[in-house]
């Protein structure tokens, strides 16, 4: 086991095989499988266009680019730039939306 001084210890890779999949693993592979996972991004996306936060997002780059110089920008500082804002920025209602759906998959899909 690894230790450190703020957090409990995490187990080592070796000590992990073998070990259960979590709710968290299990949960996706069931999305995966059921097709449920793409359905649920593409709603994702259609609720970020409407909503105008792509071109917000698009906006942030576009004057991040042109601030630093187009030849003085990687794809790495936009998605550290974009990635907290990004997610920050995400309307309340359509991470509600998302998560309803996933409840109701859940629902629809118990042993």
């Amino acid at each position: 086991m690894k230790h450190s001084v703020n957090r409990p210890p995490t187990p080592d890779g070796a000590e992990d095989q073998g070990n259960e999949p979590t709710l968290q693993e299990i949960i996706n592979i069931k999305l995966i499988e059921s097709g449920e996972k793409e359905r649920l991004m593409e709603l994702l996306r259609e609720r970020l266009i409407e909503c105008g936060w792509k071109d917000e997002m698009k906006a942030l780059c576009r004057a991040y680019v042109k601030k630093k110089g187009r030849n003085n920008v990687t794809v790495d500082d936009l998605v550290h730039l974009i990635t907290p804002k990004g997610r920050a920025s995400v309307p309340d209602s359509v991470k509600a939306e998302l998560l309803q759906r996933i409840r109701s998959f859940l629902m629809s899909n118990a042993p």
